[in-house]
């Protein structure tokens, strides 16, 4: 019989920033899961990704081509490029109407790097892999993303320079070093933060919703209040003093970024950590009601109903086939 905890362990780091608290509570892992070499001309379709996939030249350049998307997209050396569309797409330097299948290509590969096309002195190198966070957000990341996002190395940004030392330490940790595996994790969890970091220091822009809140600097005020005591009763005049704004200008301004209203965000916060809570800690209602600002068990059930389509206890069962505990 699984005994509750003395406490839930729904806080996130005081210290951490509105970005920080939403990775970590969607359990964010980027995966390196291996790469090519090649020379020569070479063509190699993927199909279309069922997760967000990064892609990077390493060493070389690639054209793009989107099968939904007649303008293809170049990369050059150092050049990563993340997406999140469920699109088939063509990479390669040339252009053939019989792309290699990428599945043949890494079907009963030896290593993490396979080698594809000719071999020549200048052979091509590029790493490739995939976003994944805990089965309940999985859909949350590739909704507020746009479709891809290309980060390229020729620029003067210092997001950039950043990012090419990562690619560096990524291509040195796929030697038989100790601790490679983990350190490649570490890393690519590394490239996925400075990827989103070079695009908006590039002007790009990401979709309405809580990612796009998570990393604009007029709301952040707000969301670490929100993040950091997810219990307080919160109130729109309070939110907006702390971002030193009215009402009215915080209130527009946080639909604008976040897709909805800041008392709509907080009670989705309070759903994301209470569902965590339930997975992770086997948390009764009671506690969850308690720490999450509710006055009663039912005001909290029926909040969660809203937001899940189910009631905590069936919730648990599902997750785990088993009740959630009694709240006695």
């Amino acid at each position: 019989m699984r005994v509750n905890p003395p406490f839930m362990r729904i806080r996130t780091n005081m210290h951490d920033d509105p970005l920080s608290h939403l990775l970590r509570l969607a359990q964010i892992e980027s995966v390196v899961s291996g790469g090519f070499s090649t020379g020569g001309q070479w063509a190699m379709r993927f199909p279309a990704p069922d997760k967000v996939k990064f892609f990077v030249a390493i060493r070389g350049s690639c054209c793009f081509h989107f099968d939904d998307d007649p303008q293809p997209l170049h990369l050059a050396s150092g050049d990563v490029v993340l997406l999140a569309a469920p699109r088939g797409f063509i990479v390669g330097n040339h252009a053939t109407e019989h792309p290699t299948p990428a599945r043949e290509a890494f079907a009963g590969r030896p290593g993490a790097i396979v080698h594809v096309g000719s071999k020549t002195e200048q052979e091509q190198m590029f790493l490739g892999g995939h976003v994944r966070l805990a089965s309940t957000y999985g859909h949350l990341l590739s909704e507020a993303l746009p479709p891809y996002i290309h980060v390229q190395s020729r620029t003067n940004l210092p997001q950039a320079t950043a990012l090419s030392w990562v690619l560096d330490q990524l291509v040195h940790e796929h030697e038989a070093l100790p601790g490679a595996g983990l350190a490649r994790s570490q890393l690519a969890h590394l490239l996925f933060v400075q990827v989103l970091r070079a695009h908006l220091a590039a002007g790009g822009t990401l979709p309405a919703g809580w990612l796009r809140a998570a990393t604009d600097a007029r709301l952040a005020p707000a969301l670490r209040g929100m993040h950091e005591a997810p219990q307080h009763p919160w109130r729109l005049q309070e939110l907006a003093q702390r971002c030193a704004m009215s009402r009215t200008r915080f209130a527009a301004l946080f639909r604008e970024v976040a897709g909805q209203t800041p008392l709509a965000y907080l009670t989705a916060w309070r759903m994301q950590l209470a569902a965590r809570a339930l997975d992770e800690e086997n948390a009764s209602v009671a506690q969850l009601a308690q720490q999450l600002g509710y006055g009663s068990e039912s005001a909290f059930s029926h909040a969660f109903k809203r937001a899940t389509g189910k009631s905590p206890r069936h919730y648990a069962r599902a997750l785990n086939g088993q009740g959630v505990a009694s709240s006695a």
